[in-house]
């Protein structure tokens, strides 16, 4: 075969999460009390607006989650280089790297070097980039070029939204209904799914995509770091450690807060007693300073056994699953909590009462009664935790003990921008980009989590 896949830890528990989520959705539609309240959120433009836009990053982290070695040319053997199909789609922003600074769309290196004159004088000046604006011959070339590029890219980006929201309006007309009287009825609105909001967030993306496509072959758009690799590159990268903080952390925590919350509330006496203990005293240990203690003694790990990792992204991928497990280990304990609470409540109903006296057993009663009766308090919750934990991976590799330095982060990248702050002039782009990029995201994600938490809360319901 030309190529070798491998597969990483966390891209098999994505997997296990990708398809937990799809029996998931084939559940809630068949199923009334789990259908109605998700028709509610597909109901708000702004849940689904987001919801393309976490739909786009989900597509950018399942492309890096898929990992190959490339076969050596007229050899038996396989690369020791783990690429991801974002990578090999990324390609030119992979390879085109700069000797150190430039700025977004800058055709000069950032910082003065001194070269060489024809006459055998040196100077100091600002070299012309390698690869940022190469095809030019001057600089004053530049904005014409870049007007040209951007405005071909709107143009391909228009033409493309328009075929398929074209085919999407015919695909959705109702019977006897002629291609006019479709349009006009989109343009309308009154439908349940908010379409119109649906197709305006998508034609955005299209052209973000678009102008991305036209000029990053000709232009670092974001600048480059300091060792010259392209900004733009580093943070698409960075989405899937994001997406992999936000939702592999959760099943870790689920299983602990479900069945200790539950538990608790159920049997009270002294296994609520113990249960209380235990998050109690947990809550109480700062957790930046278990996560630390943590980190630090699987990187000992790491030194003294090397022969268990062959490589840099298995090292870093241990470390990320790693810093996964200990934040779901961290951050069940309030959760657990809301379902203790919950589930006091529930105990005493009437219902609850009448399987006892019955006969059905305490597992059973859990199982067919509770878990079902509690599961709105665990899909708002770790709906509304997810935007934390992201941002939490910035915190942690800010201070340290985040992710692996050799992965890409936005957190590595709020980390190396510390310094750049102080340089006079200032490099800000890389600190514009991890901001924007995990701004979009949180966003997205708040705004999606609210709409989940006014369908599920049966005190919002209505």
């Amino acid at each position: 075969m030309p190529i070798q896949f491998v597969f990483l830890w966390t891209d098999a528990l994505i997997y296990v999460l990708l398809a937990v989520v799809s029996v998931f959705v084939v559940y809630a539609v068949r199923h009334e009390h789990l259908r109605a309240p998700w028709s509610q959120v597909a109901r708000r433009p702004l849940a689904m607006g987001a919801l393309v836009v976490l739909l786009a990053y989900v597509a950018i982290g399942l492309l890096d989650s898929v990992h190959y070695r490339e076969r050596l040319a007229k050899q038996d053997q396989y690369a020791a280089e783990v690429k991801s199909l974002l990578d090999t789609l990324l390609q030119p922003l992979r390879t085109r790297t700069e000797r150190t600074y430039s700025a977004p769309f800058a055709i000069h290196a950032f910082t003065s070097e001194t070269v060489d004159k024809p006459d055998g004088t040196r100077e100091r000046a600002y070299p012309r980039l390698k690869y940022g604006g190469a095809h030019l011959a001057t600089a004053d070339e530049r904005a014409g070029d870049i007007g040209r590029r951007t405005a071909r890219a709107l143009g391909t980006a228009v033409l493309v939204w328009l075929l398929a929201l074209g085919v999407f309006v015919y695909w959705r007309r109702l019977p006897g209904d002629d291609y006019r009287a479709a349009v006009m009825r989109f343009i309308r609105g009154g439908e349940r799914i908010p379409w119109r909001t649906i197709w305006a967030t998508t034609g955005v993306l299209l052209l973000v995509l678009s102008c991305g496509v036209y000029l990053s072959p000709y232009y670092h758009v974001l600048g480059t770091d300091q060792v010259g690799i392209d900004v733009l590159y580093k943070s698409l990268k960075s989405v899937r450690t994001g997406l992999v903080i936000g939702t592999l952390t959760t099943l870790v925590m689920l299983p602990f807060a479900l069945v200790f919350g539950v538990a608790a509330g159920y049997f009270r006496g002294w296994i609520d007693d113990v249960i209380q203990y235990t998050y109690t005293t947990l809550s109480s240990i700062p957790g930046v300073l278990l996560i630390a203690a943590a980190i630090l003694s699987l990187q000992v790990y790491m030194a003294t056994h090397p022969e268990s990792f062959d490589n840099v992204v298995v090292r870093a991928d241990t470390r990320l699953l790693f810093l996964c497990a200990i934040l779901g280990v961290t951050s069940w304990t309030s959760l657990c909590r809301l379902l203790r609470g919950e589930t006091l409540k529930l105990r005493e109903l009437d219902y609850i009462g009448a399987a006892r006296a019955l006969g059905v057993t305490s597992a059973r009663i859990m199982t067919r009664h509770l878990f079902p009766n509690v599961m709105h308090v665990v899909l708002i919750t770790v709906v509304l935790d997810f935007s934390g934990l992201v941002l939490a991976e910035a915190v942690l590799s800010y201070v340290g003990v985040g992710v692996d330095p050799s992965m890409e982060s936005w957190g590595n990248m709020i980390n190396g921008a510390r310094l750049e702050m102080a340089r006079e002039p200032m490099v800000w782009w890389t600190l514009a980009a991890a901001f924007v990029f995990m701004f979009g995201l949180v966003l997205a994600a708040n705004l999606f989590a609210d709409a989940v938490r006014d369908a599920f809360d049966p005190r919002l319901r209505r």
